[in-house]
């Protein structure tokens, strides 16, 4: 089996504030750091420092070598990126005393796919091979169609939820990764438990798994239910944490193990990721996950 993220690539430019900017007020900063993200390649990135072989497709700008190159430097495949005259997809990021931060997100690049580019990828994939999706990018809806008809198993993260989501054949999507805002998105219910009752009788057919942040995650199908409990730790920063737990999970169901296996495998991954600054950059090898906690 392959496994084949279609995803976004991003630069974080991380600015630390005294507060966040008002309208009409100019603040001086008092750092700016730069740090390599986007939902799709931090799930890559994920895949491959958990031992995966991932092949990553999409989209940098000008400014993006520093993208392909933290692909490469984690062994990603980058046969399927592409580089546009435009920029790159990137979020400007304020980041206060308290920690808090707010987040503003150019697509760029990310929003340049083609249906053309999209056939000349798929071509080289099959029957039973993974694709990863997230919403970061355009042509996530028609990906999904092409991979169906492909019969490949379909992997969604449907975040940003926006309005193009509901134009998607979610009912082809073989699993998919929540937390409790996108499950409420989906299914307009707020507690956990209602929201996997939605999902389930929305689509039977469909794994799902939902994380809870400190209240940990959940895994269904249509046949079980499976509880996980977080790993608790000391958090800096939980940018990625989410990616990284996608990233282990799958890598864990690929490798052969059972959902509950997976769940913990990811939590703790997830635990090590949140003590770290940055996106990609925070999220583990795994030599760096506990094998016991």
């Amino acid at each position: 089996m392959k496994v084949l993220n279609f995803g976004s690539l991003n630069l974080d430019y991380v600015y630390k504030v005294e507060h966040m900017v008002q309208a009409g007020e100019t603040l001086a900063a008092k750092s700016v750091e730069i740090f390599c993200g986007g939902k799709g390649l931090n799930q890559s990135i994920a895949l491959a420092r958990a031992g995966i072989s991932v092949f990553h497709a999409g989209m940098i700008g000008r400014e993006g070598e520093m993208l392909l190159k933290m692909c490469k430097d984690n062994g990603v495949d980058v046969s399927y990126i592409r580089q546009t005259r435009g920029q790159s997809g990137h979020t400007v990021i304020q980041v206060d005393e308290s920690g808090e931060n707010c987040i503003l997100l150019y697509g760029g690049a990310n929003q340049e796919m083609t249906r053309e580019f999209a056939e000349e990828v798929l071509e080289h994939f099959g029957q039973g091979d993974m694709i990863v999706l997230q919403n970061e990018i355009n042509l996530t809806g028609y990906l999904i169609d092409r991979a169906y008809e492909k019969r490949m198993k379909i992997v969604l993260n449907p975040s940003p939820f926006g309005k193009s989501i509901a134009d998607f054949d979610m009912a082809k999507v073989s699993l998919f990764f929540i937390n409790e805002i996108e499950g409420e998105q989906m299914t307009g219910e707020k507690d956990p438990e209602m929201i996997l009752d939605s999902i389930r009788n929305m689509y039977p057919d469909a794994g799902v798994v939902l994380t809870l942040g400190e209240s940990g995650s959940i895994y269904q199908d249509k046949n079980k239910r499976i509880r996980q409990s977080s790993v608790l730790t000391k958090a800096v920063d939980t940018t990625a944490a989410g990616d990284t737990f996608t990233g282990y999970f799958l890598s864990s169901i690929i490798n052969g193990q059972d959902e509950a296996q997976a769940l913990f495998m990811a939590a703790k991954a997830a635990s090590v990721a949140v003590s770290k600054k940055g996106a990609a950059a925070s999220i583990p090898y795994l030599q760096e996950v506990p094998e016991k906690k």
